[in-house]
């Protein structure tokens, strides 16, 4: 089989991700179990940490979840105090999400017991995964883009 139409052979590469993904989901959400958190809710954690606060939809987006599911694990969160809602100043018609500060000592914690868990990988494996994959990424969704304006 030429190189060429190995490459053209998605079945293949989505198994891999898919496995991949299942695979790193279930380790993180084992270092997760005992912090108490949610694999969605680390997802949104880590988005806030940054500090600069995010509007609803930029955080569905990021955690890959509805619009309505975000927004019962947000209530959630702020029931623990974990994160507050601001209205944004630029655009009084949105609401911004931040961390509060017992919620990014929460995440400091959640990230530490993550990133003790997560394997070590080879010199620069993590960046050429990341790159390979961001590259991926931005293919399918310039190819997705053409498909749907056909």
């Amino acid at each position: 089989m030429s190189t060429s139409a190995t490459g053209r052979r998605p079945h293949d590469l989505v198994q891999l991700l898919t496995r991949a993904e299942r695979l790193a989901a279930r380790r993180i959400q084992a270092a997760l179990d005992a912090e108490g958190c949610s694999l969605d809710a680390w997802r949104v954690l880590a988005l806030l940490s940054d500090g600069a606060g995010h509007h609803m939809t930029a955080i569905a987006e990021a955690a890959f979840l509805p619009p309505p599911t975000l927004t019962k694990l947000v209530d959630h969160l702020v029931d623990r105090n974990l994160v507050h809602r601001r209205v944004d100043p630029v655009d009084r018609r949105r609401i911004l999400a931040h961390l509060t500060p017992r919620g990014l000592e929460y995440w400091r914690r959640v990230d530490r017991a993550v990133r003790a868990d997560w394997p070590a990988a080879g010199d620069g494996d993590a960046d050429l995964l990341r790159a390979l994959l961001g590259r991926l990424a931005v293919v399918l969704e310039a190819d997705g883009r053409q498909v749907t304006a056909s």
